[in-house]
């Protein structure tokens, strides 16, 4: 009986137990904010569940790449403390003139050198760091923000969730409506693109090589980042090269470009430095599929890259230019309409009848 007795007791203490563990794991959720003690900060959680504090307003913000400086261009220009490199001409064509002053400060990402000295000395409230979420990236912002005393807030980056991406930095930068309108158009292209992607007949996907570099000899794998797009609208991609960290960009041989056979090449266009204007007249070339064929198309870029550099929101236009390129029997974008509509939400610019047809040039995109 007394045996008894202490089973029901330590079955009870366990299921206290339980109790409180499993009402403890429910009470967070990510990106919930939680009200400190002090009104005047805030504490949130960010995409690699790491909490941060940090004040209610937020007035300068710095991120460690370009793919969340045009994030934070697209929602509020005016809380960029800087670039994280020297914007060229194309890209100043269509940034408004009166940011093209603000300092390069270098960043985080690749290569690149960050002026720490002068983030410090303008104090940006925030960090942001927007990209793949993995343990690399982890360690990286708590590098940064031991460093320089800010926090770094990592945000998914990944094209398939950027509805999701506006949606917190909205919250986090307490710009909920601006980011709400960029997160619903985000999402009504990438839902449509995923839907007709599996109409396409899997005997008639269409293969397709990325040209990247000055020599066009440098591209990336399936899986990369670099070509989410190109994935997101049914496309094959042919290059079987191992995947290259950091920018990517393995480097390949014109033996393999043509053992590939693509029947489609994209090329970065003469503005980035592409082999664009060369693919067409160099006779090394003439024996791929895609050249004797002229499918040879510039990706548009003004005032960024539309397929990948840098991976950031530009590449939501890219999936309309792509998706009609590949497959216009299946997805009937209105291209003029949709450029001339995201550039008006995204970069806070009335395109010119000019300005499009100069943007779209070389790229099959009306």
């Amino acid at each position: 009986m007394k045996r008894t007795r202490n089973i029901i007791v330590l079955l009870t203490i366990l299921a206290l137990v339980m109790t409180c563990c499993l009402a403890g794991c429910s009470k967070e959720k990510p990106h919930e904010t939680v009200a400190p003690s002090d009104p005047g900060v805030r504490t949130i959680v960010d995409d690699a569940g790491r909490e941060h504090t940090i004040p209610v307003e937020i007035t300068k913000v710095f991120s460690t790449s370009p793919v969340g400086t045009i994030l934070l261009y697209t929602l509020d220009p005016d809380l960029l403390i800087g670039w994280n490199y020297e914007l060229r001409a194309g890209e100043k064509e269509y940034i408004l003139p009166e940011y093209h002053s603000l300092p390069n400060l270098g960043g985080w990402y690749a290569k690149a050198t960050c002026n720490t000295e002068e983030i410090l000395k303008i104090n940006p409230e925030i960090i942001i760091s927007v990209g793949v979420i993995d343990e690399m990236a982890i360690s990286q912002a708590d590098q940064i923000q031991e460093q320089v005393g800010i926090p770094v807030i990592l945000i998914n980056g990944e094209l398939a969730k950027f509805d999701k991406t506006y949606e917190f930095a909205g919250k986090l930068l307490n710009k909920e409506k601006k980011a709400q309108e960029l997160a619903d158009y985000c999402k009504k292209v990438i839902t449509d693109a995923q839907k007709k992607s599996k109409t396409i007949d899997p005997d008639k996907q269409v293969r397709v090589y990325y040209a990247e570099g000055a020599a066009g000899l440098e591209t990336d794998p399936r899986g990369s980042r670099h070509v989410e797009v190109l994935e997101m609208v049914g496309g094959i991609n042919v290059a079987e090269v191992a995947m290259k960290g950091g920018m990517g960009m393995s480097p390949v041989s014109l033996e393999q470009v043509l053992s590939w056979n693509p029947d489609v090449i994209i090329s970065w266009n003469r503005t980035q430095g592409g082999y664009f204007d060369k693919i067409m007249t160099d006779a090394s070339w003439k024996g791929i599929p895609a050249v004797q064929d002229k499918k040879v198309y510039a990706v548009p870029s003004g005032p960024f890259n539309w397929f990948d550099r840098p991976p950031s929101a530009n590449r939501i236009l890219g999936i309309q230019w792509l998706g009609n390129l590949l497959y216009p029997d299946v997805y009937k974008y209105d291209m003029a309409k949709e450029t001339r509509e995201f550039y008006k939400k995204f970069y806070h610019y009335d395109l010119t009848d000019e300005e499009l047809t100069s943007l779209l040039k070389d790229s099959g995109g009306i």
